[in-house]
């Protein structure tokens, strides 16, 4: 029975899977999605604007200075917040930018819809795509070689932008990818699964074969205890520990593609606070989270890119329990060697959205469809091409925003 079991599995796995390749060439896009609606206003504070500070007398963040509270000076109008100084090196470097006002044009202030249309790559009132906008991109490139590990999902669901990906992996830690051996001897039960599927040359014994090596190659990973290199130190949470498991996947080159983790807890209606608070501790989480990341790949910076996106941003002005009600637009952010960072892309619109508007009160208006921003990191990332665009997108204009280059 250990047998069958296992060999169903296997089957499963690798059903629409290829193996995974030691590949050095594959680039590495980690998406990181800031679910409950992120207030990017205090992530990049807009200090040179008088009416930032008038809407919010509570909770906004010092002008830059010498204050440990002060936001931090990135150029004549935007600071970060002073939890985000794991950050600013990556900033003075241009590899951690960010482009302002980007958004979906879902007025329905719902968590749930504008977080299903962005991770679909969908617009309101257009017939559904299928799938997500990654699910739909890997399908495009389905006679490419792909395996469980071309794209992985940090957690224990599929995110509805990887649906309908040809292969997946949802895993919280890469031992979570095994051979389940009920007697505890999975190199006995690989054995007699390798001599099963030796002499099959059907599609089904090529596909139990690769994945049996790509069983083999997360096993040699787990026979030593990870090492961080160049200093970094992952936090003692689950948002760092997932990222640590990316970057053990990068190291490896096993064709990794797409990675996917969420960072929650981010819709703060209430005490949101200002440098310390509720919302700090998610943006220093955050910080030092990407921080390790990209310290432990020093040596591998050619070989991702993190992107940061959030479903809306707030309110800009506070409310009465000292937080910030649900908004529209949101500052966009991303790390990594084919960013062009260094600076915030995108207009400061010059006055807020009013009570009259049909888009709701006090929030930043959308300026950039948060398509165009997706469809750029594809194109940098994974040579998305100009007839890939439409299939991955439909009915978008996908031209740049100047935040990723090839």
């Amino acid at each position: 029975m250990a047998d069958q079991d296992s060999a169903r599995q296997i089957s499963q796995l690798s059903f629409h899977a290829a193996a995974a390749s030691q590949d050095s060439g594959t680039h590495t896009l980690i998406c990181v999605f800031l679910r409950g609606g992120a207030d990017t206003t205090n992530l990049l504070v807009p200090y040179a604007d008088d009416a930032y500070y008038a809407q919010r007398p509570n909770i906004a963040i010092k002008r830059p200075g010498s204050d440990s509270e002060a936001a931090i000076k990135l150029d004549e109008h935007y600071g970060m917040h002073p939890a985000m100084r794991p950050l600013e090196e990556s900033f003075k470097e241009a590899r951690f930018g960010a482009v302002q006002a980007v958004g979906t044009d879902n007025t329905s202030g719902s968590h749930f819809e504008c977080q299903d249309q962005m991770e679909h790559g969908e617009a309101e009132g257009e017939p559904p795509a299928g799938g997500g906008w990654l699910g739909r991109f890997l399908r495009a490139r389905s006679a490419e070689k792909q395996s469980p590990l071309s794209a992985v999902a940090i957690g224990t669901a599929l995110p509805e932008s990887l649906r309908g990906a040809p292969a997946v992996s949802v895993i919280e830690k890469l031992s979570d990818i095994a051979i389940k051996a009920p007697k505890g001897d999975p190199a006995a039960v690989a054995s007699a699964l390798r001599a099963l599927y030796g002499a099959d040359v059907s599609v089904l014994g090529e596909r139990g074969r690769d994945t049996l090596n790509l069983f083999r190659q997360v096993a040699e990973l787990q026979n030593t205890a990870y090492m961080p290199e160049h200093g970094a130190s992952y936090a003692k949470d689950a948002f760092a520990g997932g990222l640590c498991e990316i970057a053990r996947l990068v190291k490896a080159r096993v064709g990794l593609q797409f990675a996917c983790i969420d960072l929650g807890g981010w819709d703060t209606h209430f005490f949101q606070g200002a440098a310390g608070g509720l919302q700090a501790e998610k943006i220093r989480t955050l910080a030092e989270g990407l921080a390790a990341l990209d310290k432990d790949l020093a040596s591998h910076r050619d070989a991702f890119t993190v992107m940061i996106t959030t479903e809306f941003g707030r309110r800009l002005y506070e409310n009465a329990s000292a937080g910030t009600d649900h908004g529209r637009g949101f500052a966009l952010m991303a790390l990594g060697n084919r960013v062009r960072g260094g600076k915030v892309l995108g207009q400061w619109p010059a006055e807020t959205m009013d009570e009259a508007t049909p888009l709701g009160p006090g929030g930043l208006k959308p300026e950039v469809d948060y398509r165009r921003v997706f469809a750029e990191a594809l194109r940098a990332t994974q040579g998305m091409s100009e007839t890939e665009g439409p299939v991955v997108f439909p009915g978008a204009t996908l031209s740049g925003v100047g935040l990723f280059s090839a």
